[in-house]
């Protein structure tokens, strides 16, 4: 066999056959596949909500369990002030990012197993990330799965732009989430009607901004946000999960219109 001949049996055709996958123009044509895009996922705030107690979250359990055969809905849990004790701690103590990340995500899970819990005897299961590839199996089943929505970097966190906290940490992580599953709109249960220009607990006076594109609220550059500045980003480049929503889960009703695909709270679009 001459070395040409070998050689043709070792190339396999590819896109990427002279790529190095460093090169900035390695491009496909064609378009990935939605591999569930009728999940609702779901945040339900750690500070916002969780901490509060059973005034600020039973209700919107009620809510979640009477919408339970309407709706596959994936529920993941943000850490709060519990996770922000941590960072400081770890951050004191001169930790890197990547040892923040792996500790804080310890919170978001306890209040996932909290959540679990309540929501057993109507089909509440906990999972974690090598369960994902089963929500298939577990919708099918009739579960509520729910998870905590600090995505798995752990250790290899990115550093942070701004200090050492983690920039991806739960908002990230369910955002993430409904971008892998093909989600059009990823939802965050919160105690606030949306986003303001400044934080309405510290600014009654705070200006709601029901609708705004992501490229407009970057540009803004508000003094603070309902939710990570990472995740903005990450909507301009996002291929499904097009839209955020921040709904207010202590106002009754508010969460099945967003379920419903009704526009209230705040919409950040691509």
């Amino acid at each position: 066999m001459s070395d040409v001949d070998q050689q043709r049996q070792l190339s396999i055709a590819s896109a990427l056959e002279d790529a190095t996958l460093t090169t900035s123009d390695v491009k496909f044509d064609y378009d990935p596949v939605a591999i569930m895009p009728d999940v609702r996922v779901m945040k339900i705030g750690g500070q916002s909500v969780m901490d509060r107690g059973r005034t600020a979250l039973f209700p919107i359990l009620e809510e979640i369990v009477a919408n339970k055969d309407r709706f596959h809905m994936l529920l993941c849990c943000g850490g709060g002030t519990r996770a922000r004790h941590i960072y400081a701690i770890g951050a004191d103590l001169e930790m890197p990012t990547g040892v923040l990340a792996a500790m804080g995500g310890y919170v978001p899970m306890q209040n996932a197993r909290m959540l679990q819990m309540l929501l057993a005897k109507h089909g509440g299961i906990f999972i974690d990330e090598d369960d994902f590839v089963k929500l298939p199996l577990y919708f099918q089943m009739g579960c509520l799965p729910i998870m905590t929505g600090m995505p798995p970097f752990s250790y290899w966190e990115k550093p942070g732009k701004n200090g050492r906290i983690p920039s991806n940490r739960t908002d990230a992580g369910v955002f993430l989430s409904a971008e892998f599953l093909g989600a059009p709109r990823a939802i965050f249960v919160k105690d606030e009607n949306g986003l303001y220009e400044d934080d309405p607990k510290k600014n009654p006076k705070a200006k709601h901004i029901p609708r705004i594109s992501a490229a407009e609220l970057i540009e803004r550059d508000l003094p603070d946000l309902v939710v990570e500045r990472v995740v903005i980003d990450y909507l301009t480049r996002a291929r499904f999960c097009k839209e955020i929503q921040i709904v207010n889960g202590t106002e009754r009703g508010m969460l099945t219109q967003a379920l419903e695909g009704e526009d209230v709270g705040t919409i950040i679009h691509a």
